[in-house]
């Protein structure tokens, strides 16, 4: 559980899971703590969106380049929109980014239990967490999770 700035408790687990069972995302990690509103850090499901991306017509050189594009990124806005309408005002995901890199047990981002590892999430996605709470460079939120490089 974390607590945001106007003081609302928020369990990410659970919104984490409800999110996960969309096809289109393979993992998410829920953050906000101390900060104005809940965001969250997405990882498509690249098999699944790779068939959607073919069948609307989509050409795309990589998975970098094709969480970029706009309707790809209407798509995942769509998704979150559903889900942020089974949750609270103050749980629902006002923000979110896709990344395109696997979070394995193997690069760290996973517990050999499948569990998110959030202060090595937090670090490799910094420059996206300050981007998405417009923090600038060397700028932060001074709570429990810095964004640290």
């Amino acid at each position: 559980m974390f607590k945001t700035s106007s003081g609302k408790y928020i369990a990410p687990q659970m919104i984490e899971n409800m999110l996960k069972e969309s096809f289109f995302i393979e993992q998410v990690m829920v953050v906000g703590e101390n900060e104005k509103f809940a965001s969250a850090l997405l990882l498509p499901n690249f098999e699944y969106l790779h068939g959607w991306a073919h069948d609307h017509r989509i050409h795309f050189r990589d998975n970098r380049e094709l969480i970029t594009l706009p309707k790809v990124l209407k798509k995942f806005q769509k998704e979150v929109d559903t889900y942020n309408r089974q949750l609270g005002k103050h749980e629902q995901i006002k923000r979110f980014r896709l990344v395109f890199e696997d979070w394995t047990a193997n690069t760290g981002e996973l517990s050999p239990t499948l569990k998110l590892r959030r202060r090595t999430l937090y670090k490799k996605y910094a420059h996206v967490l300050r981007e998405i709470y417009a923090y600038s460079e060397g700028e932060e939120n001074r709570g429990k999770h810095k964004f640290e490089e």
